[in-house]
């Protein structure tokens, strides 16, 4: 079967040990999560879990079955790339002098429609949201020149379709 990449969204209770039990269900299976977020929903007290993996289409149903048996989760899905609007965001800490010695870092700055966060005597941040390819891109271009720091966050998603969870959730509690 066709490796691909799912973004699964997993509704569930605000609740400790979650997490845990739904790595390991990743784990079981040898499927590495190459990308994770958890924050609050559009529910009032229901968080959301962003978990990113390449895989087969048959083993992400089997995952989302599994992640469905846990006893706080309200509902999990999973989507194609083309099915959802999605965005990672990074930061880049640069050595100061670069930004004024280095006309090319100017030039870098402008064409990926980064930001400039912050600027000190010894660094300055950049801020760059985008999909993953467009963050990996700006990384190759600075790295000759030195980043002194890197970081990225899990991806952010939302589904094109209508998620059926609100609906969902007023039925559960009538």
């Amino acid at each position: 079967m066709e490796k691909k990449w799912f973004t699964i969204s997993v509704y569930s209770e605000n609740s400790v040990g979650l997490l845990n039990r739904i790595s390991g269900i990743f784990l079981k299976r040898h499927i590495n999560i190459e990308s994770l977020n958890v924050s609050k929903s559009e529910i009032e007290n229901v968080s959301k879990f962003t978990i990113v993996v390449y895989t087969t289409n048959e083993w992400v149903n089997n995952i989302v079955g599994q992640i469905e048996k846990q006893i706080e989760v309200i509902k999990a899905f999973y989507h194609t790339d083309e099915e959802t609007i999605y965005q990672e965001s990074a930061l880049f800490k640069i050595a100061s002098s670069l930004l004024f010695d280095e006309r090319n870092i100017q030039n870098i700055i402008k064409e990926s429609n980064s930001q400039i966060v912050t600027v000190s005597r010894d660094y300055f941040v950049l801020a760059k949201t985008g999909r993953r390819n467009e963050i990996d891109d700006m990384y190759q271009q600075l790295k000759p020149y030195g980043i002194m720091q890197f970081v990225r966050s899990g991806r952010i998603s939302v589904s094109k379709a209508e998620m059926q969870i609100s609906a969902l959730l007023k039925e559960f509690n009538q």
